[in-house]
């Protein structure tokens, strides 16, 4: 069976991705799932914003201090199912199953599936470990 992605937004909510993170590998662990069931994160910079024209003004200068220091990671969470042929039923009980569970239905999902547009750019993505820390 091919490989299927679920993504998971996080924003900047570090503890709930840390939480959802514990939940994974407690299940990985007591189903013993092992290459079945893969987690990355991936945390993405904020863009850095073009400066404003009148940076002489304080209040200018004091709001985008604050704004910096406000600013965080967007992180995401980056599940692959890697499930074989003969196992379709587990497979699709932790498809339908993880989404739903406390840490994760509280933060927008993504599912992609072998053949969609995004799959290639994934798995591609999910390989490299250079964008994405395991955890």
């Amino acid at each position: 069976m091919a490989q299927t992605f679920l993504i998971f937004e996080f924003g900047t909510n570090e503890e709930l991705a840390q939480q959802a993170r514990h939940r994974l590998e407690g299940w990985k662990q007591g189903f013993r799932l092992g290459k079945k069931l893969e987690l990355k994160f991936d945390r993405v910079a904020p863009e850095e914003q073009p400066a404003e024209k009148n940076e002489g003004n304080k209040k200018a200068k004091a709001a985008k201090k604050d704004e910096e220091e406000n600013r965080s990671e967007q992180i995401r969470l980056i599940i692959r199912l890697d499930f074989s042929d003969h196992e379709k039923l587990s497979f699709q009980r932790w498809l339908d199953r993880i989404p739903t569970e406390e840490p994760f239905k509280l933060v927008k999902n993504q599912i992609i599936r072998a053949g969609e547009t995004d799959f290639e750019k994934t798995a591609e993505l999910f390989e490299n470990e250079r964008n994405y820390s395991k955890r």
